[in-house]
């Protein structure tokens, strides 16, 4: 009869773990987004070994911390942002070496039981931690404390690391979409955004403008003059190398409020959220004077100078449309190439800047400021 009784038992939590795994799959198969899968996996392992606290850490590899991506339970809160360097602490350890930590009873340990004085406001009873490893590499970490199960059992830990390698599939599948996701609008010469991504962004600013509202944006074409004559007399990988460089130019002077895109060949578009006319024309202008002042190739030793013609359109005074705004831009981009080069043509102002000229009446204006200076102090 109790052998009965323990079959049973036994039975009993093989369905449990079963329903467990079933749920875990289905949403691994159901959901790509990372923490809608990662909740559900945590929300499992909660029910099933009932601890008071749990989290999952994350493993940031660029600084080499773990962060709380997941936190519950008491204090869950003053775990936001909170970091925890690799090796420090008891899930930096097992971040670091990859080892599982199991203590079913801290009391029972010196060195634990020291541990768990020193962090009073924890009340640690039990800890388990687990690391989510996926090829030989650690991509966080999940901590019980106080679970409710004898965790010494290795059945039980067997089933939390079945749940690791579970959260592990579910880390490296959305970091897969993620790529997948990059590569679809990225421009490989450049590393910007691509036209598809272009048309997506500008879709998404005309349907966010309601009626009634102010809400504006702002598109900068450029393209480079006579780019051709750099593939011509250095080479098309020179000229590669140069397209990159102005990619680099170009998110660095527009800064992370706005988005930059190769177009196509040697073209290339401005997106400028929540920024008027007047605000665009400014960053415009400021954009073709970074241009006359940059030096290209230089690591090949060549020191290039190259210009741009810019042409900018504002939303939705300029054109109402997508198919509007992006012919507003083009054709003011086309009246400066047609006419100066290497200057900035506006919708509604036309040319608004012309360095040669601009210069030289500075400095005719700067001499015949100092001449009356002179005069007034003889």
């Amino acid at each position: 009869m109790r052998e009965k009784r323990q079959f049973e038992v036994i039975e009993s939590r093989q369905m449990d773990h079963l329903r467990v795994f079933h749920d875990v799959a289905r949403a691994l198969t159901s959901a790509l987004e990372l923490e809608q899968i990662l909740g559900t996996i945590m929300h499992k392992m909660a029910q099933f070994f009932g601890p008071e606290r749990w989290s999952l850490l994350m493993v940031d590899e660029a600084t080499q911390e773990l962060y709380y991506a997941i936190a519950v339970g008491e204090n869950a809160e003053s775990l936001k942002g909170l970091r925890v360097p690799l090796g420090e602490g008891v899930a930096g350890w097992v971040a670091s070496t990859g080892n599982p930590l199991v203590v079913p009873d801290v009391s029972l340990d010196p060195q634990w039981a020291a541990f768990a004085q020193s962090q009073p406001d924890l009340n640690i009873q039990s800890i388990a931690c687990l690391p989510v490893r996926s090829e030989n590499r650690t991509l966080g970490v999940i901590q019980l404390l106080n679970s409710k199960l004898d965790l010494l059992s290795e059945y039980s830990i067997s089933f939390l690391r079945i749940l690791c390698d579970y959260a592990a599939i579910a880390i490296r599948n959305a970091r897969s979409m993620r790529l997948i996701q990059e590569l679809s609008i990225t421009d490989d010469c450049t590393g910007l955004f691509n036209a598809r991504h272009l048309y997506q962004l500008l879709d998404d600013q005309v349907a966010a403008a309601a009626p009634g509202r102010k809400t504006q944006f702002s598109l900068l074409f450029l393209d480079l003059d006579h780019f051709k004559s750099v593939n011509d007399t250095h080479g098309h990988q020179r000229g590669t190398r140069l397209l990159a460089e102005v990619g680099n130019l170009l998110k660095r002077s527009l800064g992370p409020a706005n988005f930059a895109f190769r177009y196509g060949g040697d073209e290339f578009v401005a997106l400028m959220p929540n920024l008027d006319k007047h605000a665009a024309m400014t960053m415009a202008i400021g954009l073709c004077e970074q241009f006359r002042k940059a030096r290209f190739l230089e690591s090949d030793g060549l020191a290039l100078s190259i210009l741009a013609s810019f042409g900018l359109a504002t939303f939705p005074e300029d054109g109402e449309t997508v198919h509007d705004i992006l012919r507003s831009a083009d054709m003011m981009m086309y009246e400066a190439k047609n006419s100066t080069r290497n200057n900035v043509a506006v919708a509604g102002h036309g040319l608004v800047m012309d360095k040669p000229a601009l210069s030289q009446f500075a400095e005719i204006r700067g001499e015949l400021r100092l001449t009356e200076r002179r005069r007034v102090n003889l």
